[in-house]
């Protein structure tokens, strides 16, 4: 019962974080005077990647760089958590907790390529793609800058914003800078590349870990929002990506747009290949903003359910 209440809670508090960062996403003054804690937790990460991916236990070092970030994430969550009692500390919980989300500012960035590219200013609109892309995007066309934007957004609606309030409704505060912490390394040296192969070893494997249900959950929520053949493509496609997880959103969503996304991409000008996702043709700006329709609709699922969870207590 006591469990009950506990998520019941945290569905709460959830349905509040999700509504806030929403319409305010992280306060821009805040993010020029102090940054943004992934940024501090991303130039820990630098440091650590120059000291200590030398020669000599690569991976037993990237062990220890997945600890040093648990303790951290795990530690200032439970510091905030233990400190935040009564009407006040659940309201500074919430507020922490929308650091850890990104709907305002996955949005903001992907409406930031399609005011560009709907114009046809392709140079500017693949400055905008760079931000949110690992690719290269120096000479990719409109369909191209449209298919990265449109297979970012599904596969961050999952660790951007399905996978931090999964843990936070599973863990609260802890879980979900946890959470965070690991996606950012991941992000940052969780690469099959001769570097961080063995060093980002550990990160990468936490994180595929972490992502495994948000990720099936994400694709669910694009199936119900996008609706057309997204259910069958999902199962179909979702084992054709490389990723274990990024698969799930990326081909419900070519399902749902009934497109084809996914293939061969440039990274760091070496090419790698990849298997198609979904039927038809590629997409174009226009079906990018389909995209965003879906994507705003999923997102409007996962505050229902969070609701619902939270409705009986």
């Amino acid at each position: 019962m006591n469990g009950d209440i506990i998520i019941g809670d945290r569905a709460a508090q959830l349905l509040a974080v999700l509504m806030l960062e929403a319409a305010f996403g992280y306060p821009r003054l805040a993010l020029q005077w102090i940054g943004h804690p992934v940024i501090w937790v991303g130039a820990l990460l630098a440091r650590l990647d120059r000291q200590w991916n030398i020669a000599g236990w690569r991976r037993a070092k990237g062990v220890g760089v997945v600890l040093i970030l648990i303790a951290l994430g795990g530690g200032m969550g439970w510091a905030i958590d233990a400190m935040a009692q009564g009407p006040i500390g659940a309201v500074t919980i919430i507020l922490f907790a929308t650091i850890g989300l990104a709907q305002r500012s996955l949005y903001d960035h992907v409406a930031a390529v399609i005011r560009p590219l709907t114009t046809g200013d392709l140079p500017m609109a693949r400055a905008a793609l760079s931000h949110i892309v690992g690719r290269d995007t120096d000479d990719l066309d409109a369909q191209s800058i449209a298919a990265g934007a449109t297979e970012t957004l599904a596969e961050s609606l999952c660790d951007g914003i399905v996978a931090p309030a999964f843990w936070f409704l599973l863990l609260g505060l802890p879980g979900l800078f946890i959470f965070k912490c690991i996606s950012t390394a991941d992000s940052m040296i969780g690469h099959k590349d001769a570097r961080h192969g063995e060093f980002g070893w550990a990160a990468a494997r936490l994180d595929d870990l972490l992502n495994w249900v948000p990720a099936r959950l994400s694709g669910l929520l694009i199936c119900i929002a996008g609706g057309r053949d997204s259910w069958r493509i999902m199962w179909r496609d979702a084992h054709r990506h490389l990723s274990p997880n990024a698969g799930w959103p990326e081909s419900a969503m070519a399902g749902a747009l009934a497109l084809q996304l996914g293939g061969g991409a440039s990274y760091a000008s070496d090419w790698i290949a990849r298997q198609t996702l979904g039927d038809g043709l590629r997409p174009t700006p226009a079906d990018l903003q389909r995209a965003m329709i879906i994507f705003r609709r999923a997102c409007g699922l996962l505050w229902l359910i969070t609701g619902v969870i939270a409705w009986p207590l």
